[in-house]
């Protein structure tokens, strides 16, 4: 298909392209985004992209010049797409018919929406991805792996992520007890970058394979590299289609100021500055989980400096009336799908800024994955950020560690005083309270500024679809009573997703976070430690540092320990919500 655009006497656009159909509809935003395209196309923004001119977003190349790499994965990758089919081939002819991915963040989000969107192909294996330190969840991941031949695959860029390293210990240790410690590592293979941590450890173990990516990509634009197009060639995705899409789209928004990737740039990045920092995006089914490939990508790359673009995912559509003022909404479907055509035609006779994108089908994702990297970064441009570093993500990590030392030398974590205990719920706050049902009620609104605020439930609690269930009844309830956007992550990945807009933006967010009790614990292997470390002491730790973390930022939040009863006291906390 060609490439044709055209303008209405609104200035609604209309791009058609190959696997594509582009349509804008942004009513009286049209003329601001109209402007930032023009300053866009003034300063030469795109063509300096493409020729990685870091002097785009800052006076240094300091975690910039080091981290756009991306831009060559479609063209490099597909030099090594005969590697990795032929790496296929030799795992499924030695017998396994599984793969688990151990990773966090950038390393497991496009390997989750490989394995969600396109399912396995002939002589392929099954794809599950573990990214939460729930202990619960690990020891289900371990039952899973042993029920057929698993391939494991430790996936982190630094080579050092203590979720990824914790996960690789405590399976390595499981596999040597089933296979013998002599074979353990046949059954192991690494994704990372050159001279890392895991790279030496995994030569050390005699890993099956590594597999060195790229250095200069960082973990968020990653997925048409090593860590996102192994998994998906493991599962028996096309690889080549995806990349020779992906490839089509970085040549069309390397060739034209005016492309696709610089109008949604500039949508956001434009729009943001007049208040509606809020990108809301509304999926096909079959492709909702893409979202949560984009939610990490965008909030990680634009949330800091007190600037930000919130991305909204799985959100309960509602009138258009509900919505405060502060959104764009996003439409990405696939032709055929007409499933939300009404929600969205709705939104757009209501005034509300849309974009909508439609897809030729599922394989044009490859080109997806370019297309929003190119929007995101410049988004970036447009609010004089840096779209690459994650300054916050670190100041998390940094405190969950020290919790973490002094856990090791003391055996016992932290305590913080509850505000209001009963009935087995714990709720740990400074809004004045007597009465547990309605101290979220108050938490939230006490905390709302109009146009400005989001409410974030951070769940670290085992993701099991019950919980995620009664986590979404809450998130609607909350949404529906208070209009503001909300959104749901379960801990720890969305530390390494959303974790650092939360910390890092305008500061507009209200933090819902739960805990519950170990059920059953699962102790991570560390030689010479004198007082072993658990996944679920690693998980208490964690959502105690990002809670500091988020204080410091002068963030809201409200903690509730759950404690044995998840279900009734999450239903409990639903019901009392008004």
């Amino acid at each position: 298909m060609g490439d044709s655009r055209c303008c209405n006497s609104e200035g609604d656009q209309t791009i058609t392209c190959r696997g594509y159909r582009y349509k804008a509809s942004l009513g009286k935003y049209q003329p601001t985004v109209a402007k930032e395209i023009g300053r866009l196309s003034q300063e030469n923004i795109v063509a300096r992209i493409w020729k990685k001119d870091y002097t785009v977003w800052k006076p240094t190349p300091d975690e910039i010049s080091n981290r756009m790499g991306w831009l060559d994965s479609p063209a490099v990758m597909s030099t090594k797409t005969a590697e990795i089919n032929d790496f296929r081939e030799e795992v499924y002819a030695d017998g396994f018919r599984q793969a688990l991915l151990l990773g966090m963040g950038g390393s497991s989000l496009a390997p989750e929406v490989f394995a969600n969107i396109f399912g396995r192909g002939g002589n392929s294996l099954k794809l599950s991805v573990l990214s939460s330190t729930d202990p619960m969840e690990v020891l289900k991941q371990e039952e899973w792996s042993k029920k057929e031949k698993t391939l494991f695959i430790v996936s982190t860029k630094s080579g050092g992520t203590i979720e990824t390293i914790s996960f690789m210990k405590y399976f390595y240790n499981s596999a040597s007890k089933q296979v013998g410690a002599d074979k353990a590592g046949d059954y192991f293979i690494a994704i990372t970058d050159p001279g890392s941590g895991l790279e030496e450890i995994a030569k050390k173990l005699k890993f099956r394979r590594i597999f060195l990516n790229n250095p200069c990509i960082g973990g968020r634009y990653s997925a048409l590299s090593y860590f996102g197009l192994l998994p998906a060639a493991l599962i028996g995705v096309d690889t080549e289609t995806i990349l020779n899409k992906g490839k089509y789209t970085a040549t069309d928004t390397s060739k034209r100021e005016n492309n696709l990737a610089a109008l949604l740039g500039c949508s956001m990045g434009a729009l943001s500055k007049e208040g509606r920092d809020k990108t809301t995006f509304i999926l096909s089914p079959k492709i909702a989980h893409f979202g949560r490939w984009l939610e990490q990508l965008i909030a990680e790359s634009t949330g800091k400096e007190g600037k930000g673009v919130l991305p909204v995912i799985e959100e309960t559509f509602d009138s258009p009336e509900r919505y405060s003022r502060d959104r764009l909404f996003t439409y990405i479907k696939v032709d055929g799908d007409n499933s939300q055509d009404t929600i969205v035609n709705g939104l757009i006779n209501s005034g509300e800024p849309v974009v909508e994108i439609v897809l030729d089908s599922i394989y044009d994702l490859g080109g997806q994955f370019i297309l929003w990297e190119v929007a995101t970064v410049i988004a970036g441009w447009s609010l004089g950020i840096n779209p690459y570093d994650q300054p916050n993500v670190e100041s998390s990590k940094v405190l969950s560690n020290e919790i973490i030392t002094k856990y090791r030398e003391e055996g016992r974590l932290p305590e913080i005083g509850a505000a209001i205990e009963d009935n087995g719920l714990a709720v740990y706050t400074d809004v004045a309270a007597t009465n547990i049902d309605n101290v979220l009620s108050k938490f939230i609104s006490q905390g709302i500024k109009e146009g400005k605020s989001y409410a974030s439930i951070q769940a670290f609690i085992e993701p099991t679809e019950e919980n995620e269930t009664l986590l979404k009844e809450l998130r609607k309830k909350i949404g529906g009573e208070s209009g503001i956007a909300t959104t749901l992550g379960f801990g720890p990945q969305f530390l390494h997703s959303t974790g650092q807009l939360y910390k890092g933006d305008g500061g507009g967010g209200i933090f819902i976070q739960f805990v519950s009790a170990t059920q059953k614990d699962a102790v991570i292997p560390d030689e010479g430690k004198k007082i072993p470390l658990s996944f679920g002491i690693l998980k208490r730790a964690q959502m105690l540092g990002d809670r500091e973390s988020m204080l410091r930022a002068g963030r809201k939040v409200i903690s509730f320990d759950l404690g044995n009863n998840i279900k009734g006291n999450l239903k409990r906390l639903t019901e009392g919500y008004k």
